[in-house]
């Protein structure tokens, strides 16, 4: 371990095993886990988030699951500031630190800082979450080229969250998002080690699946029918709510939402697997190998990410 501790941060695309592995490293290397998945910060999002179950935590102390009512709005910056402490406290006492998600901007957030930008509005994102869910994304990829193109050249066009963000900092500031965006360096109080959890296409898709099952099968449909009076709000505007309540306004069958789910999250997936290989610093990993991530943490460099 690094004299001036060490980061180990998990990412990986949704149902890779990230909560197992970040669990075990945690406790091989005595020290506690730091959640950035911002699905799971909401206390009654349980079943379609897939909230770790109590042996998937292995016994390792894990920070901010569940600790939001669905009414209250976080954003990345909100996350990092509520991390910090915990984060600065964790390499005190044991010199390291876990940080599991599959968010990048709010692992980013962590482990970059952020830009100066406007603080969220919840009318303004509410307001285009509204527009997104009733006429798609591409007029506000429309209106994003013509307030700046700069941005709309370089953003990733298929997530509806960053296209959000960039336009809602457009509205709140009278300036383009580009202008206030920089290029943020890694922190360097510490080191840091980024692993990424990834398998063979076909097995993480079947996984998917057999999660998405497994949430059903648990309660998934009665869990989002007691959330119906409260989708509203952001937190429930994710896959596996918004497909169940189109599903109680009558506009798609059960056998549908469930078909819905799994695609819209092998979606989330690519997505984030996109994200983690434009960053080099990832060595990419399958999510069994825990030995030969113990060596990553213990070398601090490994392989060059691959491709499924």
């Amino acid at each position: 371990m690094s004299a001036k501790g060490t980061l180990i941060v998990i990412g990986g695309p949704t149902a890779s095993g990230k909560t197992r592995a970040a669990a075990a490293l945690a406790g091989h290397f005595g020290t506690e886990v730091i959640s950035a998945d911002s699905r799971q910060f909401y206390r009654d999002m349980c079943i379609g988030t897939a909230r770790p179950l109590e042996d998937e935590l292995q016994g390792v102390p894990h920070h901010f699951l569940g600790h939001l009512a669905i009414h209250e709005a976080w954003s990345a910056g909100a996350f990092a500031r509520a991390a910090e402490p915990v984060l600065q406290d964790l390499i005190t006492r044991h010199g390291s630190a876990v940080l599991v998600g599959g968010s990048g901007l709010y692992m980013d957030a962590a482990l970059k800082g952020l830009d100066p930008l406007p603080a969220g509005d919840p009318r303004v994102r509410t307001r285009l979450q509204e527009r997104w869910e009733r006429e798609g994304l591409a007029p506000l990829l429309t209106e994003l080229q013509d307030r700046d193109p700069a941005t709309w050249q370089r953003i990733d066009r298929n997530n509806p969250h960053r296209v959000i963000r960039a336009l809602e900092v457009c509205l709140l500031s009278g300036r383009t998002y580009s202008e206030q965006r920089h290029a943020p360096q890694d922190r360097n109080d510490m080191r840091i080690v980024r692993i990424a959890l990834e398998l063979p296409r076909n097995e993480l898709y079947r996984r998917i699946e057999d999660r998405v099952d497994a949430m059903v099968a648990a309660g998934l449909v009665q869990e989002a029918r007691a959330l119906l009076p409260h989708r509203h709000h952001n937190a429930l505007r994710t896959v596996g709510y918004r497909e169940l309540f189109a599903h109680f306004d009558g506009e798609i069958t059960l056998e549908e939402a469930v078909a819905l789910i799994k695609q819209h999250t092998r979606n989330y997936a690519k997505r984030q697997l996109t994200w983690l290989r434009r960053e080099p610093g990832w060595r990419f990993v399958h999510p069994e190998d825990v030995a030969g991530m113990f060596r990553l943490v213990d070398a601090g460099q490994g392989p060059h990410p691959g491709h499924t």
